[in-house]
């Protein structure tokens, strides 16, 4: 009953006033002495506690990434000159610190598995100012490699290892001595080659250490354009550097200064002499390839190129088991027809056989040079590379079919195919 009256009493001390230009409700206060009481107790004190648990909560918050960034994100919007927002209405926005924490957990993870390659050559310059003379020198070059064993094994590209050159002036030998640089350790570690293949430009070294930080492969198959990227190498033999950029393109088609043509994934993060053999890698500090080619000249900025470390693993193998890659042979040369071509010598489009290798898998299947192969396991041809990559989808010792045009009329023939010598 008391409690009854209070409240009562409480009401018949407000009377509400409406102001009807804002549809605000105005409290007003006949009791000053003992409202001040009551509007200390009833909103003053909770409103302040209230504000206090609400920065309190927001700074917890802002503490943490995932919850802040959400919250940025959440807040910010784009509007056009109409104040409605354009598209989601959203930006997404990238903490710098967040990318910097990508950057140095990618760096930490790969960097252990990073080696610096010293090569000699030998290099014979022909003096021939008062008769040919021969002198001998020798020579340093320097690239990176990637730990795929604990017990020693080093990726590396065939370019570094394995390269020599025959010039008007001058003569380069392969290389006469490998030395291996470990990530922070200063020891030079003598390295022999294990195994080479010069069509992928890839290479296997050995040095005598176990307990090596082996790195960790992603799958390649599965990168997307617009993906983080590092570089991890030995540029300009300054040991363990990186550089950071994107996945540009994947599955480019580069034709290299030698001729010959790479399926590659391409990048921005600056690659530089020394960079070959080292690895590209993804946020997760995973090697998702072999760094080995850059464009380079006036107006070209940021082109570089790595092979997918899925095309790698069979050569590697392969390599550590064979030091050769065994690769399935047919034993012929041929030239490219076109329309224009074969229309000028009377002949259908395909690939005219030029010359056939004495008891090669070829010869014995019946192809005669003069031949134009017009399809191969049920494909049509118009290319060397084309009928190279139906043969190497094969194995050696299993049988390819191919159609030829002899003289006007088609033939099938059954080819078993050979190993490579």
């Amino acid at each position: 009953m008391e409690e009854n009256q209070n409240k009562e009493e409480k009401v018949q001390n407000f009377k509400t006033v409406q102001n009807p230009n804002t549809y605000k409700t105005i409290y007003k206060n006949e009791a000053t002495a003992k409202s001040r009481v009551g509007f200390g107790r009833g909103f003053l004190l909770p409103f302040l506690s209230g504000m206090i648990g609400c920065a309190v909560v927001l700074g917890a918050c802002f503490g943490v990434p995932s919850i802040r960034t959400k919250l940025i994100k959440e807040g910010t919007s784009i509007t056009n000159g109409n104040n409605a927002p354009q598209n989601s209405g959203y930006v997404s926005q990238t903490s710098l610190s967040n990318y910097s924490d990508t950057a140095i957990y990618a760096a930490n993870k790969i960097l252990p598995s990073i080696v610096g390659i010293e090569v000699e050559y030998n290099v014979n310059s022909l003096i021939s100012m008062f008769g040919r003379q021969s002198q001998t020198s020798t020579a340093t070059a320097s690239g990176s490699g990637i730990i795929i064993s604990d017990d020693g094994y080093i990726l590396t590209n065939n370019h570094i290892v394995a390269t020599s050159s025959s010039e008007s002036y001058y003569e380069v030998s392969e290389a006469t001595k490998l030395t291996v640089t470990l990530f922070n350790d200063e020891t030079k570690y003598e390295a022999k080659i294990i195994g080479t293949d010069e069509q992928t430009d890839l290479a296997v070294i050995k040095i005598e250490k176990n307990g090596l930080s082996k790195a960790e492969f992603a799958d390649s198959d599965n990168i997307k354009v617009g993906e983080f990227a590092m570089a991890v190498g030995n540029p300009l033999g300054m040991q363990s550097s990186i550089t950071c950029g994107v996945i540009s393109a994947v599955n480019r088609e580069v034709t290299d200064s030698d001729g010959k043509k790479f399926t590659l994934m391409q990048t921005d993060a600056a690659i530089n002499s020394g960079n070959s053999g080292g690895a590209l890698v993804n946020s997760e500090g995973k090697v998702v390839g072999i760094n080995t080619l850059k464009l380079s000249g006036t107006g070209i900025e940021g082109m570089g190129f790595a092979i997918p470390i899925n095309a790698t693993t069979d050569i590697t193998s392969q390599l550590i088991q064979y030091s050769k890659v065994k690769r399935p042979y047919i034993g012929i040369s041929g030239m490219d027809l076109d329309e224009k071509t074969a229309k000028a010598n009377k002949l259908v489009v395909g690939i005219y056989v030029k010359s056939v290798d004495d008891f090669s898998a070829g010869e014995k299947a019946g192809i005669k040079i003069g031949d134009v192969i017009i399809e191969a396991d049920g494909q049509k041809v118009t290319s060397m590379d084309k009928l190279n990559e139906i043969k190497n989808s094969h194995q050696i010792g299993q049988e390819m079919k191919i159609k030829v045009n002899r003289n006007g009329q088609e033939k099938e023939l059954t080819i078993t195919l050979g190993e490579q010598p």
